[in-house]
């Protein structure tokens, strides 16, 4: 064809060609046709492949397009896993790049990733990798069987994973769908009526818990044995043990991200902990230079961020503190200096009224911190609840049992324990002899605002030793004879809720308080499970239940079933 361009105009070229004979004939036939020139001919055959091309290309690509879009609308989840891998395969998933419109409008990218030879196509928003746009698909070196797992444990999150979950939750990482998994392998919402023991947590080496810190994410750090510290990952997976330089920690509380601050009523101070390091972070310490008495000041209880305020960062932490002349208070500390900043009802300590608080809550959404003191001996117990603003430190409501300030229905029958719901805003207690739980709200307290709840045949042992623990609007009370949970139940469509007519009896409803709801309790254990020995704490964290037993090993786990649940028929 060079040649051809160059020669074509010579003048022995032309006279050659002029000097052949040219048929004449009509091109009725190919045989019969006219020959054109050489130029000619390859001149239309270009042309003639230059329009197939141009006019079969586009059809080409919006064929393969089209059927792009029509696979992608057949997509149920934004996860799509195509097996195998090949020559074919991989070129047909070349165009997979595109945009995608689902059946309510939504609209993604979805790319192809080469993972250890086999190919998944992923929507790009489900993803934190940076991909490029130019090359698919992209390979990544990593195992496709933990990937596979991953998109088959989100899809289906009642079936039972391929690998274990901390195996899966670190891969997980690495594409950006922890979150999405971990929401997939979490338990359903907890209900006290329906939950069941699923597992028990025992550390490696010393065994018995002296504290426990659940978070709303589910996981747990445990203090147990002569100052250890073991931290379980929200699929309760065991991550990190390590010893503080604590003899025995007694109170204990998390501070995402991968923070613990622990007191022991053995060691002074209050001391933060990394627990992912396994590091000593700070100590801080109550004193008062116009007082040098105040020293050596042991914690008692803390509150830290509770589960509905884990995002705010400017949550307060407060503790309690003793001195070793019984002189107490509540210490309230920024989350980011760790520097006392307020100090809240300090007293003597001298008497059982004037004790350091075993409890403290903090009710951020009402600008108040709840405090409680309870104690025992041969006359039965004793103790007092109290409330202090927290902008200007000053009590505003204060009830103490038995006698004293707040006059209660049920003379002769303190409290064993006491909690407050952070989020209905209600405060509980057991009482010591009868065993029946009360009931105040804090919207409208007053001399007697308590309403009393009785509890069935199996509850009639008395509330000593109970342990009472609220939490996702369900109150959690410890027996002898078993767990027990109270709910409470919206009234009927006609306002009105007969109470006397209902198996559990309530009485003294105050006509100002919480008198528009009902409860109504159940058993969350059997009788079995009551053998194995008294509760002796319980948290909750995330949808679960963490209890201890006295002398008894590990924390136990309960939580509600995926089987478990009402189905509404109307």
């Amino acid at each position: 064809m060079h040649c051809w361009n160059i020669l074509k105009h010579e003048k022995k070229w032309d006279d050659r060609c002029s000097s052949k004979k040219q048929k004449t004939t009509s091109n009725t036939s190919p045989g019969r046709s006219t020959p054109t020139s050489i130029e000619s001919r390859f001149d239309v055959h270009v042309e003639a492949l230059t329009l197939e091309r141009t006019n079969s290309r586009p059809d080409d690509k919006k064929e393969k397009e089209r059927q792009c879009q029509d696979r992608s609308l057949r997509l149920d989840s934004p996860f799509v896993a195509w097996p195998g891998s090949g020559a074919a395969r991989a070129q047909g998933g070349a165009r997979a790049s595109m945009e995608t419109a689902g059946a309510g409008g939504r609209r993604g990218t979805v790319k192809q990733l080469n993972v250890g030879g086999k190919l998944f196509a992923l929507e790009v928003s489900s993803l934190s990798l940076s991909l490029s746009l130019e090359a698919f698909p992209i390979f990544v070196d990593r195992d496709p069987a933990l990937l596979s797992a991953i998109l088959s444990a989100i899809r289906a999150p009642s079936a039972a994973p391929a690998f274990p979950a901390g195996v899966l939750l670190d891969e997980a990482h690495f594409y950006g769908l922890h979150a999405q998994l971990l929401a997939a392998l979490s338990p359903p919402p907890l209900l006290g009526f329906s939950a069941s023991l699923a597992s028990t947590l025992s550390p490696a080496s010393e065994p018995f818990h002296t504290a426990l810190a659940a978070l709303h994410d589910g996981s747990l750090c445990l203090a147990h044995g002569a100052g250890l510290l073991t931290y379980y990952s929200p699929a309760l997976d065991h991550l990190t043990t390590f010893r503080t330089h604590l003899h025995r920690i007694t109170s204990l509380r998390q501070l995402p991200p991968g923070l613990a601050v622990a007191g022991s009523s053995f060691s002074p101070g209050l001391h933060v902990y990394d627990f992912l390091e396994g590091r000593h972070v700070a100590s801080v310490q109550w004193s008062d230079p116009t007082d040098l008495r105040v020293q050596k000041a042991k914690v008692i209880a803390i509150a830290a961020r509770p589960p509905a305020d884990a995002a705010d960062k400017n949550t307060p932490i407060l503790a309690t503190f003793e001195c070793p002349h019984r002189e107490n208070c509540i210490l309230v500390f920024d989350p980011v200096t760790l520097k006392p900043i307020q100090e809240i009802g300090r007293q003597s300590g001298s008497a059982a009224k004037s004790s350091v608080p075993g409890r403290v809550v903090h009710l951020q959404d009402l600008g108040l911190v709840f405090a409680a003191s309870v104690s025992s001996g041969a006359f039965g117990y004793s103790g007092y609840m109290r409330l202090w603003d927290i902008r200007s430190g000053d009590m505003v409501w204060e009830t103490s049992e038995p006698g004293g300030k707040g006059r209660s229905s049920r003379f002769g029958d303190p409290f064993a324990d006491a909690d407050v719901d952070v989020k209905q805003h209600i405060l509980y207690k057991v009482c010591s002899k009868s065993g029946d739980i009360g009931a105040a709200d804090l919207r409208c307290l007053g001399n007697d605002p308590w309403v009393y709840m009785s509890s069935g045949p199996r509850g009639n042992g008395g509330g000593h030793g109970s342990v009472l623990h609220c939490y996702k609007s369900q109150v959690f009370v410890s027996r002898k004879d078993g767990l027990e949970v109270w709910s409470r139940l919206e009234e009927q469509s006609n306002g009105t809720c007969n109470l006397a007519e209902q198996p559990r009896a309530k009485e003294n409803l105050n006509s100002e308080g919480i008198n528009e709801n009902c409860f109504m309790s159940s058993y969350v254990d059997t009788e079995e499970d009551a053998k194995r020995g008294m509760i002796q704490t319980m948290e909750g964290g995330g949808d679960r239940l963490f209890l201890t037993r006295e002398e008894m090993q590990g924390v136990e786990v309960w939580q509600s079933s995926h089987l478990a649940g009402a189905i509404s028929l109307s």
